[in-house]
């Protein structure tokens, strides 16, 4: 009965993509809501440790970023692969994909756990922290890096139930953890005095137990359609080559945004370290924009390979346009709320003044390329869907390397110019990834349609 519940409910998306389209990305904004409260929350009570404090964490982000890029990246392999064998009826070979992606979590978790332990130091030097920054960066991060493996395989779960449709499963479990980690928050860095390190091991403890939500969802009660047998799993050259034929350059593009992170730290530290907490709590607050936006893309992969796996193509190019309305329209909503609001949030965050004014001069310029970010983001996710890595990474690296960060180095050490061209370069990369990625999909859709046609007649 569950299988038919779930195998129809697949049918349904292709049939209503709209009404699909908020199915999907609905559950998953309540989570990333939830998970971005908490991302909030843990600023402000680090930022109660003082301004260090926020520049350590500011420093560890990107590096975090990095390991769990390349999980996403991996896990949209798997999410894609999973959506088009259950659009093409291929049941056996979607539970397959799925045993594949739960042993590529094992193998990454233990690889960059074990990897990360060992340089950490080496790391934060690299990247330019301040003698007063490194031994706060190194207590979160020495203990964060221990439960990467909970965030990965976290990661390789949520891909593969979302694969299938299911994006209301994963988001209760990340809002059980996300609310623990935010009990534990306090409790750990104030009533046991642990600092900075207590947030990370709060945050590990939280991520163990939604591990364990996800192993007794899909292997004990075995309540998803897809099935694991792994008695009768069969090693697939071909399955994993198509897995990161997606996948690796959907993670190389998470590699290129966490390195450009690193990149912006080290350009930053020569502002100071106010510029570099600044950044880090103006980025938590672009989370809040980026969650209704991310849950639209994730959503968008899943239709667009379902819709690819039926033939459907002409479904594909009109949800696109749907998505992109719509995400313009919460854009645009978000941007003036930041824009008039600032000032106040960020005293929230941090009550020194050279940190409030450099957060409130990046937001203050940012939203104006909110829009493009969604036409950018939703797009690259869509080529994702309909198996095709490339342009993702294509786009990030143009925006990141080729854009952003070149325009970055030259404002700031050739030219010496103040901060705030550091946001310049941001916005410029933005609106011009944003209009080649609507270029290029459209490009893109407008073949797949015409191929249909020609098979037709």
């Amino acid at each position: 009965m569950l299988s038919n519940k779930k195998k129809n409910k697949v049918r349904g998306f292709i049939k209503n993509p709209h009404r699909a389209l908020w199915q999907l990305s609905v559950p998953i904004m309540f989570g990333m809501a939830v998970q971005t409260i908490y991302s909030l929350v843990d600023m402000v009570f680090i930022g109660r440790l003082g301004g260090e404090a926020i520049a350590a964490l500011s420093f560890t982000m990107p590096l975090l970023f990095f390991a769990i890029g390349i999980t996403f990246g991996l896990g949209s392999g798997v999410t894609s692969v999973i959506s088009r064998f259950l659009g093409a009826n291929a049941k056996k070979d979607a539970d397959n994909s799925a045993e594949h992606g739960v042993l590529m979590g094992i193998v990454f978790g233990v690889i960059l756990s074990v990897g990360g332990y060992l340089l950490r130091y080496s790391i934060f030097e690299f990247l330019g922290a301040t003698p007063e920054i490194i031994p706060l960066a190194v207590d979160y991060f020495s203990v964060i890096v221990m439960g990467f493996i909970f965030h990965i395989m976290n990661v390789f779960f949520r891909s593969i139930l979302s694969g299938e449709g299911d994006t209301v499963t994963p988001i209760r479990f990340q809002i059980a953890g996300t609310l623990l980690n935010m009990v534990l928050d306090p409790l750990f860095i104030f009533t046991l005095n642990l600092g900075i390190r207590g947030a990370a091991l709060a945050t590990i403890l939280s991520q163990f137990i939604v591990m364990v939500l996800f192993l007794n969802y899909l292997f004990k009660r075995k309540q998803s359609y897809i099935h694991f047998r792994f008695s009768e799993f069969h090693f697939s050259f071909t399955l994993l080559k198509e897995i990161f034929r997606i996948g690796i350059p959907a993670s190389m593009a998470m590699i290129i945004m966490s390195l450009g992170g690193m990149v912006f730290n080290r350009l930053l530290i020569r502002f100071g370290g106010e510029a570099v907490a600044a950044f880090g709590i103006a980025r938590n607050l672009d989370q809040v924009f980026f969650l209704p936006i991310m849950s639209m893309a994730n959503g968008m992969v899943t239709l667009a390979g379902m819709f690819y796996g039926a033939g459907e193509y002409k479904k594909i190019r009109k949800t696109w346009y749907y998505a992109i309305s719509r995400g313009i329209f919460i854009a645009t909503t978000i941007g003036v709320i930041f824009y008039l609001g600032a000032p106040y949030i960020y005293r929230i965050f941090s009550s020194e003044k050279e940190i409030l004014s450099i957060a409130i001069q990046y937001t203050r310029l940012i939203v104006f390329i909110y829009p493009f970010i969604v036409i950018s983001m939703i797009s690259g996710r869509i080529f994702q869907g309909l198996g095709r890595g490339l342009p993702g990474l294509i786009l990030t690296s143009l925006r990141v390397v080729f854009i952003s960060i070149l325009f970055a180095i030259f404002f700031v050490i050739y030219l010496e110019k103040p901060l705030h061209y550091i946001w310049y370069s941001n916005m410029i990369s933005s609106v011009l990834a944003g209009s080649l990625a609507f270029v290029w999909l459209r490009f893109h859709l407008r073949r797949l349609e015409e191929s249909r046609a020609r098979l037709i007649m």
